[in-house]
């Protein structure tokens, strides 16, 4: 039996499980998903808004994998820190891939990026989509009036929508009921999205973008001047088809009626606004009060060039979007400079020679680019350079089964039936509170939940 641990729940873990199982090549592997929480799905869990519910939907087909006969998942194990490194899980299995994502938001690096009121998109969508480690705050929404998103990709798109939701909008979704009391009572009412480039180069995609414009209490504005220094928005013919795409719906905004008419009765208004880079955020009363920004303009080469103009936009609330980056796990190599593990078509690579027996796939292999469906073919090139060295692999003996010498070192593994009994406890929590399932949004709660259950390990297969 070729025993494999992949470390990471998420898209990138799952499908890299998935194909190690459904794999002929290799008879007789048995994979365990490890991810440091006690629930699976990663960013699928806690990084799609929990109003975008078809897309959430992919727990469904995540679920169907891990349930897998040849498939176990052993969550609340945290590798290379607290819980076991990379030379102990090699002791344990024949093969590790860690499918780890990147954790890290990109920071701004300006004045004022860390005063009161300044936060990172990533720590907002933790905080509605309940992650654990999200600290428990309201992000001062009954004080603020404007918000600005600096950022122009899907995370930003996301983070604007939730904010120019009303609460009533979010009340069949999971979001948390801390988070929901505390959009309800958010005195915003102005959002600017702004990006530093123009809308031919904005990294949203098309769908996310137009969702913008169906919100039932927002109305969209576009500033036409910004418009008029992006040379594809003149002519956007030769962009690829999502950039023409979002510069077809921009141009539509655009030529609608002015913010003040085309609001109406709607209490929010959505800026979009292009060619402003950030280049300080400007303190009142101790806290943010707003973003000064620079005016921009193409350099011919694809980039911006700042223009010695400025212009600043009032916020109470700043997020910034402009990426994430993958961190250090202790014990693996990682290139500072890219953000990821060095690699061999998924082979870890240890000062330029491959390290048997370890791989990577996801973020932390590539960086973070792409969309859900782009770590389907980037966990099959890992998993076929693993099966390529399989028969090596296989020769090693192992210290012992993985979950008895887990529980032996003083670790809680939560197993699948202790992830059903979260599922449980989220949706009495929500019938107690008169809506759907609700999510928990603590360590604690989580874990308590968990041990509700007799955890029993999935018979093994036959």
């Amino acid at each position: 039996m070729l025993r494999v641990a992949v470390v990471g729940s998420g898209p990138s873990g799952v499908y890299t499980a998935q194909a190690l199982v459904q794999q002929s090549l290799v008879p007789d592997v048995r994979v365990d998903v490890l991810d440091r929480l006690p629930t699976p799905y990663g960013l699928v869990r806690y990084g799609v808004a929990p109003d975008h519910e078809k897309i959430k939907s992919l727990q469904n087909n995540l679920r169907t994998v891990l349930e897998d006969e040849h498939i176990g998942f052993i969550g609340n194990i945290e590798v290379g820190a607290t819980g076991p490194g990379p030379a102990q899980l090699l002791e344990l299995y024949h093969a590790v891939v860690y499918c780890v994502g990147a954790a890290r938001d990109r920071r701004l690096g300006v004045p004022g990026e860390d005063l009161p009121g300044s936060c990172s998109a990533t720590d907002f969508v933790s905080w509605y989509s309940a992650h654990p480690d999200a600290a428990a705050e309201d992000f001062a929404l009954g004080g603020a009036r404007s918000a600005v998103v600096i950022g122009v990709g899907n995370v930003a798109v996301d983070v604007t929508r939730i904010l120019a939701r009303g609460a009533a909008e979010l009340l069949p979704t999971d979001v948390p009921h801390a988070a929901l009391d505390a959009l309800a009572q958010s005195g915003v009412r102005e959002v600017h999205m702004v990006g530093r480039r123009g809308p031919s180069q904005a990294k949203f995609t098309t769908k996310e973008l137009r969702e913008l414009g169906g919100l039932p209490d927002a109305a969209v504005s576009v500033e036409p001047s910004d418009l008029g220094l992006d040379p594809g928005y003149a002519d956007p013919s030769g962009l690829p088809a999502v950039n023409r795409r979002n510069v077809d719906v921009v141009r539509g905004w655009a030529a609608g009626p002015s913010a003040p008419d085309a609001a109406g009765e709607r209490s929010r208004r959505i800026h979009l606004r292009f060619f402003l880079r950030p280049v300080e955020l400007l303190e009142g009363d101790g806290r943010v009060a707003a973003v000064r920004f620079e005016r921009t303009v193409p350099d011919g080469s694809g980039g911006v060039r700042g223009t010695g103009t400025y212009e600043e936009i009032e916020a109470q609330l700043v997020l910034r979007a402009v990426g994430y980056r993958g961190v250090p796990l202790e014990g693996l190599p990682f290139d500072t400079a890219r953000g990821t593990v060095p690699h061999e078509a998924g082979r870890v690579l240890r000062d330029g020679v491959r390290s048997p027996g370890e791989y990577v796939a996801g973020w932390i292999k590539r960086g973070p680019t792409g969309v859900i469906g782009t770590n389907r073919p980037c966990a099959k090139e890992t998993v076929t350079s693993l099966l390529a060295d399989a028969a090596e692999l296989s020769t090693r003996r192992l210290a012992g089964e993985p979950l008895e010498v887990l529980r032996e070192l003083g670790h809680r593994p939560v197993e699948w039936p202790g992830w059903e009994a979260i599922e449980e406890a989220e949706a009495a929590l929500g019938r107690s509170l008169g809506r759907r399932s609700v999510k928990i949004a603590d360590w604690a709660g989580l874990l308590e939940a968990a041990a509700g259950v007799e955890s029993a390990p999935k018979e093994p297969a036959a």
